[in-house]
């Protein structure tokens, strides 16, 4: 993808302006993850996302993948398991390794948070012109790709 910015990168008051209107999206999705039962820190969220990416994510990659100590990865782990979310299977090529998976709990957890995000969005996106919902979209998808993430609509969906 082409990088588009002029000759000594982005305007830095358009940054500004980014940073603003980004804080309403946030809301929602911070919203959402205050009205989901049992509640979670949006920590603990991440580690559920990085699970879900990764099924069987070993505890090294997910402190690696939330950029945390290793110690700090095994505490959340624990509390993660203690509250019936992630559960510890030893690994399938090493019986020392452990394996991190979701439980049922916390799939349907992640269901009800995207529900209540998405109808959230939903009830702002009708407001808005047709126009600015696909500009939008076209904004954030390529945001998407230039952060490294997975930029296409179908695994989008998918993310909560």
């Amino acid at each position: 993808m082409a990088v588009h910015h002029g000759p000594e990168g982005p305007d830095p008051m358009q940054t500004a302006a980014i940073d603003d209107a980004a804080k309403s999206l946030l809301l929602a999705w911070d919203a959402a993850r205050e009205q989901v039962t049992p509640r979670i820190s949006s920590v603990q969220l991440n580690a559920l996302l990085a699970v879900e990416r990764a099924e069987g994510i070993n505890l090294g990659g997910l402190a690696a993948e939330l950029g945390m100590l290793l110690s700090s990865a095994s505490r959340l782990c624990d509390r993660l398991v203690a509250s019936g979310m992630v559960e510890r299977v030893p690994g399938r090529a090493d019986r020392r390794e452990i394996a991190l998976y979701l439980t049922p709990a916390s799939r349907t957890l992640l269901g009800e948070l995207r529900r209540i995000r998405r109808r959230t969005l939903s009830s702002v996106l009708e407001k808005m012109s047709p126009g600015g919902r696909a500009a939008l979209l076209r904004g954030l998808s390529e945001f998407a790709v230039a952060a490294g993430e997975n930029g296409d609509a179908a695994s989008s969906a998918q993310t909560a």
